[in-house]
């Protein structure tokens, strides 16, 4: 369990990073917008590996939440997806900067241990979406001339397209809304 301090690190490390890229999260940059001496930080965490790493625990904590939910919500596969998908697009919409973390796995392949842990979240989702899907297919309503890799390689591919055009379009369209076309059109494509 992180402290009330840590998780403040993380928080204003995430907005660093999209601001300024995971080059301008330094210690100095971090202490300066907390406001607390930069010997403050290393007391809560060792490196900023650590922070990253941190974070990225964070995150892959809340795919194992959304992914037990899926588990045990009783609706047809097109409704856990919908849920799913909805669930993601408020996360990013409420916390632009999650998006610059989150969809940025290439700021961590020069570090094996968070490249392991980018590579373990991007998993846990696959496998929830695959799971999703291949249960769907089983119950005759997911379109099954397509196996469920493929499928959620293509919904996951479409969802993140989407959210990368949207932060890189500096949030100027109305996510949620754009989301819920994409999640229209997927539902038709992922029907049987």
């Amino acid at each position: 369990m992180l402290s009330e301090r840590q998780q403040q690190i993380i928080e204003e490390s995430i907005k660093i990073i999209d601001e300024k890229g995971i080059q301008g999260l330094t210690i100095k940059n971090l202490s300066k917008a907390i406001g607390i001496s930069e010997p403050g930080i290393y007391r809560h965490f060792e490196s900023k590996t650590e922070i990253l790493l941190s974070m990225l625990n964070n995150f892959k904590e809340m795919a194992i939440m959304l992914s037990e939910i899926m588990e045990t919500l009783e609706v047809s596969a097109i409704e856990k997806i919908r849920f799913m998908f909805s669930k993601m697009l408020e996360l990013f919409s409420e916390t632009p900067s999650m998006v610059s973390v989150i969809f940025s796995e290439e700021i961590f392949k020069n570090e094996e241990v968070l490249k392991i842990k980018i590579v373990e979240i991007l998993s846990l989702h696959g496998q929830t979406l695959e799971n999703i899907i291949s249960k769907g297919q089983s119950e005759k309503n997911i379109r099954e001339d397509i196996d469920e890799k493929s499928l959620a390689l293509l919904a996951m591919g479409s969802l993140r397209l989407l959210v990368k055009k949207w932060d890189m379009n500096n949030h100027n369209f109305n996510l949620s809304r754009e989301g819920n076309k994409l999640i229209a059109v997927l539902s038709k494509v992922l029907s049987a």
